[in-house]
């Protein structure tokens, strides 16, 4: 049995991504302009190359793990058994249920999507199915 890896794009801890990602993608248009010159004209250099393992390791974090689930207020993506994944609006989807170990979501435009989560904890799969049904517009009451 696999583990799924969640991540929470709403939890209050990951104000920190965007600046470091913004000094990423400074550090990399520095090393192209050179706007800041330094000494050692290697420096730019290393500096570049730093902004490009940043954005680089912010970018690939869903290809690090067998089994991703991330997801915010809008959306889920979901990457179990596949290389891409399947990346789904909850405004979109109308109902979802677990069947013999198989996640089967509708969509409101009749689309239905299969995920097998037969390799997978339980405690995972119970945690999965709660996300999706407290996030899904179905289950969700507006005043």
């Amino acid at each position: 049995m696999k583990k799924i890896h969640f991540g929470n794009l709403n939890k209050k801890g990951r104000w920190i991504l965007l600046p470091l990602i913004l000094i990423g993608l400074f550090l990399i248009i520095n090393g192209v302009f050179d706007f800041i010159e330094f000494a050692n004209p290697k420096m730019n250099k290393y500096l570049n190359a730093i902004g490009y393992l940043i954005v680089f390791g912010f970018s690939t974090q869903m290809f690090w793990y067998q089994n991703y689930v991330q997801w915010n207020k809008r959306g889920i993506l979901i990457r179990i058994k596949s290389f891409l994944g399947k990346n789904i609006k909850f405004k979109e989807i109308k109902s979802s249920e677990l069947n013999d170990k198989k996640l089967i979501m509708i969509e409101t435009y009749g689309n239905k999507i299969e995920i097998d989560l037969s390799h997978i904890i339980e405690s995972d799969v119970e945690k999965l199915m709660d996300i999706i049904n407290k996030n899904t517009i179905a289950n969700t009451v507006y005043n």
